[in-house]
């Protein structure tokens, strides 16, 4: 594959690019990871390019303002 934008794409390409790029959801604990998946729907649902929610994503964590937030994965540590 040499594009991952939408109009290049299927909904089952960009569910598997997102599904590599992310990795084993299920493995991590520190709650971040579920966020991660969810946050690239739009992607997938053809929407929005990963390019946009990148950015998006990147000036809400620069500029400190709120996002997703973690939850307990009850690991004492």
């Amino acid at each position: 594959m040499n594009s991952i934008l939408i109009k290049d794409t299927t909904k089952q390409e960009r569910e598997r690019i997102v599904a590599e790029s992310i990795g084993n959801i299920s493995g991590l604990c520190d709650g971040c990871a579920a966020g991660l998946a969810d946050m690239y729907q739009d992607y997938i649902d053809g929407k929005r390019e990963i390019r946009e929610i990148n950015m998006e994503f990147r000036a809400r964590y620069e500029s400190g303002m709120g996002g997703p937030e973690k939850s307990d994965c009850g690991y004492a540590g």
